[in-house]
């Protein structure tokens, strides 16, 4: 009798992704990002905007406040900081 093993690689959930503007880059490595989401109202239709701060770290520390930046979610790095910065969209002028 003859055992078969089949490679199967461990299917990883994706990973979440936010956009949002650096708000504080006080923090040596780290950036302070809002994420403005608008979300429908139960009751009334009308949307509701809900803006929400996450720190994100920058391992380069070349973010500057104003900065669009797309944060990707990551193991715990501190005790506030889960995001890890990705990309910059696009640079303030």
């Amino acid at each position: 009798m003859t055992v078969t093993t089949e490679n199967s690689e461990t299917a990883r959930a994706l990973k979440k992704t936010r956009e949002g503007y650096v708000t504080s880059n006080k923090m040596t490595k780290t950036v302070v990002v809002s994420v403005l989401t608008k979300k429908r109202h139960a009751d009334y239709g009308k949307f509701v905007s809900r803006t929400k701060k996450y720190v994100a770290h920058d391992e380069r520390s070349e973010c500057q406040v104003g900065d669009r930046v797309r944060i990707v979610e990551s193991r715990p790095l501190s005790k506030t900081k889960r995001w890890r910065v990705q990309a910059i969209v696009e640079k303030a002028v």
